[in-house]
């Protein structure tokens, strides 16, 4: 059996970090894992910026409430579930994740937790695993007898797809592109479903 590992963010969700930037006129908040590849240098970074601004969770949720699964994203799942087992592998947490499971028909997920305060301050992160996140968990379903075929937009998915039987970049940099030309690439979720539909036989 082959699972189908999918990032969240830029695949089937806006970026949560950007919307926030957007509405919290933070704009320095607008970087994300394409443009910064360590991710704990990230995460610190922005909880230091949240703290300086006076951000708690609230107010992250908040937005997040008020977004909506990317175009097409909906649809694309429910095809893609209709031949395939899911499993969305994210960076992101918990406490962003589950307004928008809700909307996306309730995927499996795979991410992080936050340590959060009683005001309501963010003041830490708990990682699932240590290291690469997304490359450990697609190097544990390899171990219990389960292939892999995956797809992500940032430097922080490539660890899954180049260790997947198969993987494909979605709506990815022109930089990351560059850098991969290896790896196909694609734009539209019916190229996408149309890639893991052949790599799945």
């Amino acid at each position: 059996m082959k699972i189908v590992c999918l990032d969240l963010e830029g695949v089937l969700v806006p970026e949560i970090w950007i919307e926030f930037a957007k509405n919290s006129g933070i704009p320095e908040l607008k970087r994300t894992t394409r443009d910064e590849p360590d991710y704990d240098k990230l995460m610190k970074w922005r909880l230091a910026l949240l703290k300086e601004r006076g951000y708690g969770l609230k107010e992250i949720q908040d937005v997040i409430r008020r977004m909506e699964p990317l175009e097409g994203a909906k649809e694309f799942m429910d095809e893609l579930r209709s031949f395939a087992q899911v499993i969305i592998i994210s960076d992101t947490f918990e406490e962003f994740a589950m307004p928008l499971m809700e909307k996306l028909g309730r995927p499996t997920i795979f991410c992080n937790s936050l340590e959060v305060a009683e005001n309501g301050e963010i003041t830490g992160f708990n990682m699932r695993v240590e290291g690469d996140t997304k490359l450990a968990t697609v190097n544990a379903l390899h171990s219990v007898g389960l292939g892999t075929i995956a797809s992500g937009d940032s430097y922080n998915d490539l660890g899954m797809i180049q260790a997947s039987s198969a993987g494909f970049l979605f709506r990815s940099t022109d930089a990351i592109k560059a850098q991969y030309p290896q790896i196909p690439a694609y734009e539209t979720y019916e190229e996408l479903l149309g890639a893991i539909r052949k790599s799945i036989r």
